[in-house]
Parts: C-alpha cells; structure tokens; sequence
C-alpha cells in the first residue's frame, strides 16, 4: 500500500513552525534582536558627535593681564571646554599631554597686551596629536575664538578720546605632540590589540559553561575537588597565552608594514594587557553561566561586543561623548585599556602614568569572578 508523498513545501512549514514555536519561547534572543537596534540607535544618534565636550586643557598665562584673561574667558564661553588648569611650565603642560589629563595647552606670552595694542598679537597652543579627531576639532575652536577676539564695549568705551590703534585677530600658533602630521592611521593602529583582544575574548569565552550544559558535563565539573574560582582560572589560563599572541600579531605587522611601533616599553604594555584580558574573559564566562543555551551566549556577547567599539573611544574620542553616556562606556573594560595600551604606544608612557587604568581593570576582574563563583554554586533545580 502506498502512500501519498507529502509536497515539499509542506515539509519546509512544518520545520519552520517547529523552529518558531522554539524561537519564540527564547527570551533572550528576542530581546536582543529587538533591544539591540534601538540601543545602537539611540549610540549613534546621541552618543557619538564629533564635536568636542568637555574638553580638559591647561593655560600657561605668562601675561596674567586683562587681556588674556579676557581671552580665556571667551574660551570657555564656547561650551566645548572644562575649566581650565592653570600651569607654570612647558614641563608641567608637556606632562599634562602625555599623561592624557589634558588635550590642549594655551601658552600665552609676556607680550601680550602690548602686542595687542600694535595689532600683531599671537598665542601658542599645544595640542595631544595622538588623537588627530579631537586636536584637529579643539584647535580649529581656540582658532575661531582668536579670529573673533575683538575689544567689546565696556574696553572701547573706558579709553582716552582721540586716535585708537586697529587692534586684529589672535593668531594661533599650533604644534601637535606624538603625532605630528594627524595622521589617522596611527590612532587607529594603536587600539588595534584592543579590539583584536575584546572580540577573541568574548567570543571564545562566551561558550565555556554552556558548552559544558549541553554537552552534559556541567555537573560532573562541579563534583570535581576543585573550587568554582580553581575551575573558571583553570579555563581562563589558556585563553591569556592565546591572547598574548594576539597582541603580537597586531603588534608586529603594524611595525615591519607602516612603521607604527608602540614609544613607549613593551614591558609595560604586556603588563598592562593582563588585568584587560582577565577581565574580558571574566565579562566572556560570566555571560556563559546566565545563558540558557549557545545561541543565547554567541547573542549576548555580541550585545556586548558593540557597544563597547562605539562607548569605549576605539573608534572615536570618548572624550566627544555627552555627560552620562561616557560615564556608561567608563564601565567597559575596553574603555581602561584602550586609555592605557594609546598612552604607552603613542606618548611612550610607563607604568606610572597607567596604574589607574590597570587598577580599574584589576578590580573589574575581582567582580565578575566574585559573580561567576557565585552563579556556579550548585542549586537544587
């Protein structure tokens, strides 16, 4: 006796009703596809600008006049900048840049007020080259101010009757240290370790419990004489060799094929790198112990994966982002050690001038590893 043989199409439903029955019991999927456009969304079209905010800089006034003050004031009038640092020094402002604790220096000459008055008045800015984006942004806003200074009412109308000297516009004298010539390619080579590092991490990690669920060796893990912090170092050690040789293979090419190698010492950066490994690895097997299954996991990291290239400054300077939304990428690994990894590539720094990036780092590791620990506990269910 035979039977009719069911149209393809038919099969091709059924299938397909099995797997959206089954998609549409899974939570965490859903919300990441309908979360995640609308959290990108609202990144790109409140958090990155490239319009400067916030912008930390340092003044060297050797005038300390009516004039120069006035001049800075109307700086800080644009908006763009935070109060600014007042300094002593070329030293102390060259400290400043290659510590990244300010992106422009105003050095204002003793001369300033009588060069005012001839017409010729000019002010030096040093600006941290090793962001092209931001000391191109920064320098063009001191420019404008300098083209507009002019003397307001109150100035013209306390002086003497009779002729009054055509005062101009400042002009900027502008010098970019670390990168000389804004070449773009450099901020982008000095973060590459750092996003090579956070895609490896995240992705190899992510599967590490729930690999073990599926495969129905979770349980007998556990049983093992180990503790859960033996088990998740133990898992871990193995992913930081593998890190490390990422770095070098970033690292090195960059070097032999454009001739960008880091200024500063690669001892430092490799010290450095492994609180930022440990951490995003932690971040990796922590969503592996709250997903249910693998699609889950791979889903959930690369939630995470996205918004820490746009929130951390890799691609474009934190330094632009509104108040709230840098303080949200402040909780990235990524942002710490993207500050760190430029500061010693690009300004030769040493491991003084990134201790706080590594302590941050540092302490990111001992939380998640305190949550993953505690997500391992067996429960009775």
């Amino acid at each position: 006796m035979s039977t009719s043989r069911r149209s393809p199409w038919s099969n091709i439903f059924a299938v397909a009703y099995k797997e959206a029955v089954a998609l549409r019991h899974d939570h965490v999927f859903l919300g990441v596809v309908f979360v995640q456009p609308i959290m990108m969304m609202v990144l790109f079209g409140m958090a990155v600008s490239n319009k400067p905010q916030n912008v930390p800089w340092a003044i060297l006034d050797r005038s300390a006049g009516t004039e120069s003050r006035r001049f800075v004031e109307e700086i800080e009038a644009t908006g763009y900048f935070l109060v600014p640092r007042p300094i002593v020094s070329y030293e102390e402002g060259r400290a400043l840049l290659r510590s990244g604790d300010a992106l422009a220096v105003v050095v204002i000459p003793h001369d300033f007020a009588r060069d005012r008055e001839r017409g010729g008045a000019s002010v030096q800015v040093l600006l941290d080259g090793a962001d092209p984006l931001s000391a191109a942004r920064v320098g063009g806003y001191v420019a404008q101010v300098g083209a507009a200074f002019h003397d307001d009412d109150a100035h013209t109308a306390s002086r003497p009757s009779g002729p009054v000297p055509q005062r101009g516009a400042i002009a900027l004298r502008q010098r970019f240290w670390f990168n000389p010539t804004l070449r773009d390619r450099d901020f982008f080579l000095s973060a590459l370790a750092a996003m090579l590092l956070t895609n490896l991490t995240l992705s190899a990690t992510s599967l590490a419990l729930v690999g073990e669920r599926e495969n129905g060796t979770y349980e007998q893990m556990l049983s093992l004489p180990t503790t859960p912090v033996e088990i998740i170092l133990g898992k871990l050690l193995p992913y930081v060799a593998l890190c490390y040789l990422e770095v070098l293979i970033a690292l090195i090419p960059s070097g032999l094929i454009f001739g960008f190698w880091p200024r500063g010492s690669w001892v430092t950066l490799m010290v450095v790198t492994l609180p930022f490994v440990l951490a995003s690895l932690a971040v990796g097997t922590f969503i592996s112990s709250v997903a249910r299954n693998s699609a889950q996991s791979v889903f959930l990291a690369v939630f995470f994966i996205m918004p820490s290239f746009v929130l951390s400054g890799v691609t474009l300077p934190y330094q632009l982002m509104p108040n709230g939304v840098r303080q949200i990428g402040g909780l990235l690994p990524l942002r710490w050690y993207q500050i760190a990894l430029r500061r010693v590539a690009e300004r030769g720094a040493g491991l003084a001038d990134v201790w706080v990036p590594m302590a941050v780092l540092s302490a990111m590791f001992v939380v998640m590893l305190t949550a993953i620990a505690w997500r391992m506990k067996p429960r009775l269910g």
